[in-house]
């Protein structure tokens, strides 16, 4: 990796302190700080994640403003209000706009890469890089990297295979209007679709489990938090290394794509520079549609709190 790498979390929430004990065990990072509007989450966060350092590589961790973090190599936003059961993530959006703003607002000359967890991700994601005037390519939201994980894992288990072992993408909102990409799904250089006992009624119900997942799982324990803080800290990992992966992650589009200023995931190269280059995959016309029709889902919900 070369040097000492620091990184910040703001928002120390369910969501906050599961992405720093996945960025600990991954030793990513020399320096981990913390910060929440309610201080002393922050500081006991800090405390107890340091007190298990004989365990992950060498870190330190501390408590911090934002001011203090303008330093880091990346800074994580997990800040704002979760979703409630039967909440969509849209729903989400006014409150946790403004939240975005303020921080947003302090970040503007920041020299790192802005990585937004917070939901509605796609919406947050284009008001952060717009109220922070930071390049598009560095401002990225998580997006569609831990549907397209849910969707390698549900598949893994129908075909009895290692997730791995799978390749296909989930693209659009990370959110009710997403789209699986059945049509370039492979195992193993074969077509998905062409596999033995393969049936688009199977597409169908998996679809809808990938898409209701996070929903089945706040209805059990009020948050999803685990696999995120374990995307989160793989994203800043082959960013920070430098690895130029190609993931399904959501950005600012260019106008070169002609879809509009939204943030919206696709498949895009990701690395030292945060996300460079954009790819338009393979698509049938009817994914094509939902796509397009995924995007004005974003847009309108941008345009609902423009006049913040």
């Amino acid at each position: 990796m070369g040097g000492r790498k620091s990184i910040g979390i703001i928002g120390m929430g369910w969501v906050g302190s599961s992405v720093a004990i996945s960025i600990l065990h991954s030793g990513i990072t020399n320096e981990l700080l913390l910060h929440d509007i309610r201080t002393e989450i922050a500081e006991g966060e800090a405390m107890d994640l340091s007190h298990g350092s004989s365990f992950y590589p060498t870190a330190s961790v501390t408590a911090s403003s934002i001011e203090d973090m303008m330093a880091t190599d990346a800074i994580i936003i997990a800040a704002g209000r979760g979703g409630k059961p039967g909440e969509t993530r849209l729903q989400l959006l006014n409150e946790n706009v403004i939240i975005a703003r303020d921080i947003a607002l302090k970040l503007k000359n920041y020299q790192g890469i802005v990585i937004v967890v917070s939901n509605p991700v796609d919406v947050l994601t284009y008001f952060i890089q717009k109220f922070s005037g930071l390049p598009e390519s560095r401002v990225i939201g998580t997006g569609t990297m831990l549907d397209t994980a849910r969707l390698k894992e549900i598949l893994g288990k129908t075909l009895n295979l290692d997730p791995r072992s799978v390749h296909a993408q989930v693209v659009g909102e990370h959110g009710d209007s997403e789209v699986v990409l059945w049509s370039s799904a492979t195992v193993g250089g074969k077509d998905l679709q062409s596999w033995p006992g393969w049936t688009k009624e199977k597409e169908t119900m998996i679809a809808e489990q990938v898409r209701t997942a996070a929903q089945e799982i706040i209805k059990r324990k009020g948050a999803t938090n685990h696999a995120i803080g374990l995307v989160t800290a793989t994203l800043i990992k082959w960013i920070l290394r430098g690895e130029r992966r190609i993931i399904t992650l959501s950005r600012v589009l260019p106008k070169a794509l002609g879809m509009g200023r939204v943030a919206i995931s696709l498949p895009t190269i990701v690395g030292s520079d945060g996300a460079s280059e954009i790819l338009i995959p393979e698509m049938t016309n009817t994914e094509r549609e939902k796509l397009e029709a995924s995007a004005t889902i974003i847009k309108k919900a941008i345009t609902s709190v423009n006049q913040i």
